[in-house]
């Protein structure tokens, strides 16, 4: 798949389909971001932390 055909399928995606690729990556960018910063988490705490912290919100 090209990076174009990416992004037609990425727009095509519901506004709610979007939010919830976005906030499951999350983790995953914070754990990458802190490791290139020279702080590295464990990343399965990350979601961990952000599963108990979503259930909470709802």
């Amino acid at each position: 798949m090209t990076w174009q055909e990416k992004i037609n399928a990425w727009r095509k995606l519901q506004p709610a389909q979007r939010k919830a690729i976005r906030l499951a990556q999350a983790p995953r960018q914070v754990a990458l971001s802190m490791a290139f910063e020279g702080e590295p988490v464990d990343w399965q705490w990350l979601e961990e932390l952000h599963r108990r912290k979503a259930a909470r919100a709802s």
